[in-house]
């Protein structure tokens, strides 16, 4: 089983990818987008594809209030029309897929400042975190996704 983080962006929309066990996430790299998040949709299919995903979680990107702005809206609209699009190709036999993966969407405030402290940790110089933001905030979302979840007393995960 593994799971997909997504985090959309204006310029990139970063990608991070679980192990198997559902205990890491690692960066998946990023998908150009020049302004328009909803142009990656065939490249997120194809990594869920290629990796057989069979959950995303999508940043959700609320202000700090905790309501839902233009942003959190767009991702909503992101999500949705990521299923749509996967079911399509799914009924169309386009689809190496039998089922659209569950598609969540999880609170992302202050991501993006995490990711960059993470950068920043790790060394790596402050002009190369634009370029590898994206993917370490969709590595945040996803770790945030997979800590979240319990272990039953036998040992198996409860997927929430």
């Amino acid at each position: 089983m593994v799971w997909l983080g997504v985090d959309l962006g204006d310029a990139r929309v970063g990608l991070a990818l679980s192990d198997p066990e559902l205990t890491l996430a690692h960066p998946a790299g990023n998908i150009r987008v020049y302004g328009d998040s909803f142009q990656a949709l065939d490249d997120v299919i194809g990594v869920i594809e290629d990796e057989s995903v069979e959950r995303v979680v999508v940043g959700l990107p609320l202000q700090l209030d905790g309501t839902e702005g233009k942003s959190a809206k767009k991702a909503r609209r992101w999500a949705a029309n990521l299923a749509r699009r996967m079911q399509d190709y799914i009924d169309a036999g386009e689809c190496a897929v039998a089922q659209v993966p569950d598609i969540v969407l999880l609170d992302e405030r202050l991501t993006t400042v995490s990711a960059h402290r993470q950068l920043h940790e790790a060394q790596v110089s402050g002009r190369r975190h634009r370029p590898v933001v994206d993917q370490q905030s969709a590595v945040v979302i996803l770790q945030s996704a997979l800590d979240g979840n319990e272990w039953t007393e036998d040992g198996e995960r409860t997927i929430g």
